[in-house]
């Protein structure tokens, strides 16, 4: 917080107030501690002043000021927001420890003038090796560093979450999880965190809202003309015929299915939307009731066989497959082929019915415990659908309590060493609710934390020692799932990993189109940001819906679930990552060598 003398000069001569130049000076000093502008402290040293008919600003004036009103205030908000806290003695303890920091502090200045006593002394015993610095303030619990009552008047902890009795079950398992003890090396391994970009990354904000119609419909055709292309090499296709010629012989469309009006798509309302090259984006009606298998939502991109006699109607009767792109290759950059322990989390950090962020210092206890080379933590961590941002109860700017939360995150797990990744969230309320999303920005990260701290956008592609995650805050399978339709033959088809296996063979971080009305999508960025540059070893993608780990072509898809369900806990997850090299004869071998999901 800044504070201008001159503009505190102007306020007293505004009300006629003679000063001297050091009080002036003095003043400013208040106005930064006790966080007033210099109108509003102006605004009060002159009530005072009419009050105790003081003339003249001196500096006796300003210590009976700060004496007599501004310490007094502070002491009355304190004892306030103690008694509107129910559990105010665990909450306020960041006060005291600050209190208890400037005593020994001031003690330690006098120790430094006087002789040493033979008596014991409370001062703490410093070495080169253990130096008093502002490190001990790191040294804070969890509990410690976050302080819900400084930023809402009903900070009381969720009695539902609280009172829950499976702790640390594990719901789901995959892999050689059985009898494995989940710990990492914390910062002792050798971790290389690498973006990789298609064909570059997104690393800071950019102008949005901005776009046109007629850039979307170039981002969405070439989009279509490139898988078309990819798909045609691919199963050796000669040449596709425009969606409107008639023909008596079976013909071969490329296109993108659509829906033929504004409501859901179903089997009678599919309709293919030609590509630009051979079809100049026309559109014909698809009959799918000679298909056996299909599953298709709006935006996917294929190749169609089928009967078009008329030119009006295409009858469908085989689905090419989509094709996914090649796994990533590591290099020497990438490093070793070592163990490492990965934990995710997705928000909301804290239950619907209290905003103590109970679950999250939960979280940061395991993440101490456990010790994991890298953690992942995907928004939102500030939630804009929780009651209290909704209804405007909180008494803090929602940058002020988003930054209280990382810095407790980065100095409570500081620790364990574990290496942090965040990715941001369109429920973030403080951050640019624009898909493809920046990163967070964070200037204020101290600088002992800025080595193994990361921010990376939504969606990314992460490399881990040469393992690749890709990670989307988005829930891509809650949208998809309420577009997609679906026919098979044998019923036992799995709705998650078709809709996982559709990201894949399109290639896209978010295929559907058009959007589901949250989102709000930028698609000059989107084509650059949000396109897969190859087949991710690992898909880590949170929902709402039930959590899960599935191999889908070769790829690890894990909804780890969120640490939050309403007023009760949710889950976590954690996998176990190490490249290994196939044996002669033999394919890929994942490697995703273990994963759970757990109970928070």
């Amino acid at each position: 917080m800044s504070v201008s003398t001159q503009q505190l000069a102007e306020e007293l001569q505004i009300f006629g107030l003679e000063y001297e130049e050091a009080p002036i000076e003095k003043l400013a000093e208040l106005c930064i501690l006790y966080g007033e502008n210099e109108a509003g402290m102006v605004g009060e040293l002159i009530a005072f002043c009419t009050s105790t008919q003081k003339g003249r600003l001196t500096t006796e004036t300003l210590n009976s000021f700060e004496h007599e009103v501004l310490s007094k205030r502070l002491a009355r908000s304190r004892h306030s927001a103690s008694k509107d806290s129910g559990h105010a003695g665990a909450r306020d303890i960041i006060s005291i420890q600050e209190l208890i920091e400037a005593e020994e502090e001031e003690e330690t200045l006098l120790n430094a003038y006087s002789t040493p006593s033979k008596g014991s002394q409370k001062r703490a015993v410093t070495t080169p090796e253990t130096p008093l610095t502002k490190r001990r303030v790191a040294a804070r619990s969890p509990h410690q560093l976050l302080s819900p009552s400084s930023f809402s008047p009903s900070a009381t902890p969720s009695q539902k979450y609280n009172s829950r009795n499976n702790r640390g079950e594990v719901v789901t398992s995959f892999g050689s999880a059985q009898g494995v003890s989940w710990s990492g090396r914390g910062g002792a391994g050798v971790i290389n965190l690498k973006v990789l970009g298609c064909p570059e990354s997104l690393t800071g904000s950019y102008k949005s809202m901005f776009q046109k119609l007629p850039d979307i419909r170039e981002v969405l055709t070439c989009k279509v003309e490139e898988l078309g292309s990819e798909l045609k090499e691919h199963y050796q296709i000669e040449a596709f015929t425009p969606v409107l010629v008639p023909a008596q012989e079976p013909v071969t469309l490329l296109g993108q299915i659509g829906c033929d009006s504004n409501g859901k798509l179903n089997n009678k309302s599919v309709i293919l939307e030609g590509d630009r090259e051979h079809s100049s984006g026309a559109q014909v009606p698809v009959d799918l009731s000679e298909l056996r298998e299909y599953s298709l939502f709006p935006g996917q991109v294929v190749i169609m066989e089928g009967l078009n006699t008329t030119g009006r109607k295409l009858v469908a009767t085989k689905l090419y497959e989509g094709v996914p792109l090649p796994f990533y290759q590591p290099t020497e950059e990438d490093g070793d082929f070592e163990q490492n322990m990965v934990l995710v989390a997705c928000g909301p950090y804290t239950t619907s019915d209290s905003i103590t962020y109970d679950p999250l210092l939960d979280l940061i206890t395991i993440i101490n415990h456990d010790r994991p080379d890298v953690c992942i933590l995907f928004g939102p961590f500030l939630d804009a659908k929780h009651e209290q941002v909704e209804n405007c109860l909180l008494t803090s700017s929602f940058e002020d309590v988003f930054k209280q939360c990382l810095r407790t995150i980065a100095e409570g797990t500081r620790s364990s060493g574990s290496h942090l990744v965040f990715v941001p969230s369109l429920r973030d309320v403080q951050h640019e609710p624009v898909y493809p999303q920046p990163p967070f920005s964070y200037s204020d990260l101290p600088h002992e934390d800025r080595k193994r701290v990361q921010f990376v956008s939504d969606p990314c592609s992460l490399s881990v020692n040469g393992v690749v995650l890709g990670l989307t805050s988005t829930d891509l399978l809650f949208h998809m799932g309420a577009e997609e339709i679906s026919s098979s033959s044998s019923g036992t088809s799995d709705r998650f990993s078709r809709i996982l296996k559709h990201i894949l063979t399109q290639r896209s971080y978010y295929p559907l189109y058009p959007p589901q009305e949250d989102m709000a999508i930028d698609y000059e960025s989107f084509c650059a940001y949000a396109q897969l540059p190859v087949t991710p070893d690992v898909f880590i993608v949170p929902s709402e819906l039930r959590y899960f780990v599935k191999d889908v072509l070769g790829c690890v898809c894990v909804n780890p679930g969120r640490l939050t369900k309403g007023q009760v806990g949710g889950t976590y997850g954690r996998l176990y990552l190490r490249r290994q090299t196939p044996e002669a004869g033999e394919g890929r071998r994942s490697p995703c060598i273990a994963a759970q999901v757990v109970r928070i």
